[in-house]
């Protein structure tokens, strides 16, 4: 389903995060969470799992589903959502509310166990999270909104620690969406976006003229910011959104471009920490023109040297070399945005707002999975044992 990244927003109330999630799980808790009925009912073997946002027949909910498309759980949300901090070793999932999100739900693959994150009132989330410190705390992206400036906060994810806010760290920057874990560090990357957003304006961007978007490497055990990494003073207005990292440690990202329509800068780069500077890969004329200034979602494959970015609002998938950011191909998916890796090298399983999930490979023809009428998939994709 299209968004956009600067949508003219209008004051609406607030109503307190509680009252609005209890009030959409209703009184039956955890039984509410798992009585929808399913899109196919037939249980399967295959232990690969994903999980995603959609609205059904005008409901909100998050869907596990397996390799082909069939539901394995599903749990229902309050508002509409975006996407997941998951934990692989437990494949615990935490769902956040789109931009700007006022919940937070945490529950299995089962949907069983559903919890609700404590959020301030002066906060809100940007709708991504990762889980560190082996999944004892959980770190989400949100934004400080009367004081301008984006934030990590860090939730008690241990056993019994009931995801009580533990405090936050600062983001590095205004407008903080994904955040990632570099593996078998205590790093964490931000896509610092760098659009300043007060949700009594929806997302209308407050700061156009003074953008600073920015990738920040932060240490997530005591908030030290280790680098800062810019895309220059004439790509100020190139958006810094969302982030993936391939099998050799580099940090891809995606961007939404909010300066002149008829532009078409790189949308897509890379980065090594320590390197100077960052690597935009443009692919093609074409591409850049299929993606529309847009990126709203990226994942790497299984084989972690294949990355996909989308563009939901372009229609358009694109493949790149992870080793030297060569664009392999493109995939034309109608509002396609979630990509998720599949699995084996180049494999992924995509999604569109038209309702369709797709299995492709970065060199061949796609194959539709199902596509069913009033359902649509939200922006983003994960699957359950792969961050």
């Amino acid at each position: 389903m299209r968004s956009t990244a600067i949508d003219a927003g209008h004051a609406r109330p607030r109503p307190p995060m509680r009252r609005r999630v209890l009030q959409a799980l209703g009184a039956g808790g955890l039984a509410a969470a798992v009585a929808r009925p399913s899109l196919a009912a037939q249980p399967q073997a295959d232990a690969v799992r994903y999980v995603a946002c959609r609205q059904r027949d005008g409901a909100q909910e998050a869907a596990v589903i397996d390799l082909q498309g069939r539901d394995q759980a599903v749990v229902p949300l309050p508002e509409r959502g975006h996407s997941f901090a998951i934990d692989p070793p437990t494949r615990r999932i935490v769902a956040f509310g789109r931009q700007p999100g006022f919940y937070a739900l945490a529950f299995d693959e089962h949907g069983r166990q559903l919890a609700e994150l404590p959020l301030p009132e002066d906060r809100h989330y940007f709708g991504h999270g990762v889980f560190v410190d082996g999944g004892r705390r959980l770190l989400a992206t949100e934004n400080d909104f009367d004081g301008a400036r984006g934030v990590l906060g860090v939730y008690d994810a241990s056993a019994g620690g009931g995801y009580r806010r533990l405090g936050e760290l600062d983001g590095g920057g205004v407008g903080p969406h994904e955040v990632v874990a570099l593996p078998g560090t205590r790093i964490v990357v931000v896509a610092n976006g760098g659009i300043q957003t007060h949700p009594d304006y929806g997302k209308m961007a407050l700061n156009l003229a003074a953008m600073r978007p920015s990738l920040v490497y932060l240490d997530w055990s005591n908030g030290d910011i280790l680098e800062r990494v810019e895309l220059g003073d004439a790509l100020r207005q190139l958006s810094i959104r969302h982030l993936a990292v391939d099998g050799d440690g580099r940090v891809w990202f995606g961007c939404q471009y909010v300066g002149p329509a008829g532009d078409r800068p790189a949308l897509v780069g890379s980065h090594r920490r320590g390197q100077a500077q960052a690597r935009l890969h443009e692919g093609s004329a074409e591409v850049l023109r299929g993606l529309d200034n847009y990126v709203g979602s990226m994942a790497v494959d299984w084989s972690g040297t294949i990355v996909a970015t989308s563009s939901p609002v372009g229609g358009a998938v694109a493949y790149w070399e992870a080793a030297s950011g060569r664009l392999l191909g493109t995939t034309a998916l109608g509002d396609g945005c979630g990509v998720a890796p599949g699995r084996g090298a180049g494999d992924f399983l995509l999604s569109s707002g038209e309702g369709e999930l797709r299995r492709v490979h970065a060199a061949q023809p796609g194959r539709t999975l199902l596509r069913v009428e009033g359902l649509a998939w939200d922006n983003h994709m994960r699957r359950l044992d792969k961050v």
